[in-house]
């Protein structure tokens, strides 16, 4: 790594490797020096797609190339867990895409590791590294809407995915809950903190993972939060925080929105929208910036998503998986 550049290497090559890959290859500051798949054949393509230098056929090569600075991983979230801990055995710096890993025992033992090895690891949440986001989290923290007393938030496809699908296949951690539900689970707790107490009901499919959850968080505070997810019912894909003075409501796509309305009691409301110059709210940017910018000033995690954050949620959604009865392969009893 230079002042001047932070070089990649990309583990994976789906559509969410492509989408990271093509955000990063805009960047002057990032570099994306090499790619790995299961099969060389999926690394040679992607390599030619995006012009990356070199493509291995397995992760424990790209987990070795001393040119590499930085390891994105973006394998399905059932083998996070074994990726991620073989770039930081290996001395890498790793970005894991979400969920975070299967369960809060695999992250604790990530976690773990990278602070063992004084390597830098940060969760993909790249919702929390949206400006527009952290505008809306710092009106919340300034008080702006008073004390928070509830937050709602809800993500949903419509599908119908076939059983063979990731998202039904309980070896790959499918499920509504990792997947999507990741999301109103980190929202929430973005803006309140690890619940006190969960309740959680679900529909469960054949193959035993959930195809709609919903879950209440409650809090010492007196604060509750709602959040639902599916895969079987688009949902309105929106959020809403309110206190006791006011309420902020986001849109469609509050993970990555383009713009939120403040409602503060005794006043018009107020639109806060996104930059333009931000670029698209689909960018994955945002998340890469903040990496690279950690790596420079000698960070091992980002204030902006924060390692015991990350653990939080993963022991959120473990506790909401046993209330509703979903065990993955290999999980204990």
């Amino acid at each position: 790594m230079t002042a001047d550049v932070v070089r990649w290497g990309i583990l994976a090559t789906g559509g969410i490797a492509a989408a990271f890959t093509a955000d990063l290859v805009d960047l002057p500051d990032a570099e994306v020096v090499a790619v790995a798949s299961r099969t060389e054949a999926s690394a040679k393509a992607f390599a030619e797609r995006f012009g990356i230098p070199r493509a291995y056929g397995d992760w424990a090569t790209l987990a070795m190339d001393e040119d590499v600075d930085v390891v994105y991983v973006a394998t399905p979230h059932a083998a996070h867990r074994e990726a991620a801990g073989l770039c930081l055995e290996a001395g890498r710096n790793v970005l894991c895409e979400k969920a975070f890993t299967l369960n809060a025992r695999e992250a604790e033992e990530l976690v773990a590791l990278a602070r063992e090895r004084g390597s830098f690891l940060m969760e993909a949440m790249w919702m929390y590294c949206n400006p527009l986001v952290r505008r809306l989290k710092a009106l919340v923290d300034d008080g702006a809407i008073g004390e928070v007393r509830t937050v709602q938030a809800d993500f949903g496809l419509s599908g119908p995915f076939p059983p063979a699908h990731r998202l039904r296949d309980p070896a790959q951690g499918g499920g509504a809950l990792l997947d999507l539900g990741v999301y109103p689970v980190s929202f929430a707790q973005l803006l309140l903190g690890e619940p006190a107490d969960i309740a959680a009901r679900a529909v469960l499919s054949d193959e035993g993972v959930d195809l709609q959850t919903g879950a209440l968080f409650s809090y010492e505070s007196g604060a509750l939060a709602s959040v639902h997810c599916s895969i079987v019912g688009g949902t309105p894909v929106q959020a809403s925080v309110t206190g006791s003075h006011g309420r902020i409501d986001v849109p469609h796509g509050f993970f990555h929105p383009d713009r939120f309305v403040l409602h503060r009691d005794g006043r018009d409301p107020e639109e806060f929208t996104a930059d333009p110059a931000d670029g698209p709210r689909t960018t994955l940017r945002h998340e890469a910036r903040e990496v690279m910018r950690a790596l420079r000033a000698g960070e091992t995690e980002s204030p902006l998503v924060p390692l015991d954050g990350t653990l939080a949620v993963m022991r959120t959604m473990d506790t909401i998986r046993e209330r509703v009865g979903v065990r993955y392969p290999g999980e204990a009893a």
